[in-house]
């Protein structure tokens, strides 16, 4: 059982009530879910020592489409989650992580700082796993224009 974030909040979407999109996982995608947040989302907030806002985690295909997501995001499998500092030090957050996981040897996929420039928005994307089961350990940057 997760210590700090709900299966729920790992499917909320303010874009699938908008469009009356059904973002239920199934039992599959809950497990993995479940399995990122043991591994990787509980232990980074313990560590972080505060609140961690996900903006986005589980996605079914129809949503990942509605929000511009790649096709073969992460996220529709339950491996994936974006998130932010409540607070607004979303940046430490992400610097932060990145030496969690070297100093930890967490095993992880992709750790992504993704920024909005047209919302001026930044996020942390955390992987533990890639669509195709990998944990590539990356580390990258992405703007969005």
């Amino acid at each position: 059982m997760a210590k700090y974030f709900t299966l729920k909040e790992l499917c909320a979407s303010a874009t699938a009530t908008k469009m009356g999109i059904d973002n239920f996982p199934s039992f599959e995608v809950a497990a993995h879910l479940q399995d990122l947040t043991a591994r990787l989302l509980d232990p980074l907030r313990e560590a972080w020592g505060g609140p961690i806002r996900v903006t986005s985690g589980y996605r079914c295909t129809r949503l990942n489409t509605a929000v511009g997501g790649v096709t073969t995001s992460a996220h529709k499998l339950g491996w994936a989650a974006d998130l932010q500092d409540p607070a607004g030090k979303t940046e430490k957050l992400i610097e932060f992580a990145r030496i969690w996981v070297l100093t930890n040897g967490i095993k992880f996929d992709q750790l992504i700082r993704e920024t909005d420039k047209s919302k001026k928005t930044v996020w942390l994307h955390i992987g533990l796993y890639g669509p195709a089961g990998q944990q590539r350990g990356q580390f990258l940057n992405l703007v969005k224009k």
